[in-house]
């Protein structure tokens, strides 16, 4: 009879083929920047519509925008990247219920595991959008902010976008956690609220072409869109 454990060892090659085909596909998109949000809006909706704005903005900007592939924001996101000739990419999981990648991302890999995708999402990334979203969507910003405060990614900058839906979180962060002593103060920097798309596209612009000149002037000429 098998042993049932041998299984174990496949499973580490499958996770090892997830990473390899994601370093090898995504190479070519860098610099991205990848958005998160619901995948429960609809077109016409608000934050659908910002998704658009914000993607669009920055792959005019010479970013390739990188999302989870589904449905929502995502596909906005995806969509805008089209409308400003970027490069759309759509990384999608394998669910239970089973969800669609979308039909505006230009290149799609699907995932079995969530730990090998989230790191595509960082490794190529510029810089990270929120928009507002539910459990995944706050999954994604909270790993974002410990991998920075702990130095485990390069720095990197995560903008919340909707002041309106996230003030309620960042006031619990300060008014609870910080006044706990469970956060520090210099840890509130981490992230960055706004509403205007305008100042989204000026700080990953400016945080990646400072860290193309730390690498020297070969890098920083290759660094402008």
């Amino acid at each position: 009879m098998a042993d049932p454990r041998a299984r174990d060892t496949w499973t580490v090659f499958k996770i090892m083929g997830e990473f390899v085909e994601g370093f090898e596909t995504l190479r070519a998109v860098w610099p991205a920047v990848s958005i998160f949000g619901s995948a429960r809006v609809r077109p016409g909706h608000r934050y659908y519509r910002q998704a658009v704005e914000i993607a669009t903005a920055l792959s005019r900007a010479g970013f390739s925008i990188i999302t989870g592939g589904g449905p929502g924001v995502m596909a906005a996101a995806n969509r805008g990247a089209r409308q400003g000739r970027g490069r759309s990419v759509g990384l999608s999981i394998k669910l239970p219920k089973e969800q669609k990648p979308n039909r505006f991302a230009d290149l799609q890999l699907e995932f079995e595991y969530f730990f090998a995708r989230k790191v595509m999402f960082v490794k190529y990334a510029s810089g990270f959008v929120v928009l507002p979203g539910g459990f995944g969507t706050l999954d994604e910003f909270f790993e974002a902010l410990t991998l920075k405060q702990t130095g485990k990614i390069h720095d990197f900058p995560v903008i919340l976008f909707g002041s309106e839906y996230w003030s309620g979180l960042v006031d619990w962060i300060r008014d609870h956690a910080l006044e706990e002593k469970l956060v520090a103060k210099r840890e509130l920097d981490l992230f960055v609220v706004t509403d205007d798309v305008s100042e989204v596209v000026r700080i990953i612009e400016r945080h990646h072409l400072e860290r193309m000149r730390s690498r020297g002037p070969r890098a920083a000429s290759r660094a402008t869109p």
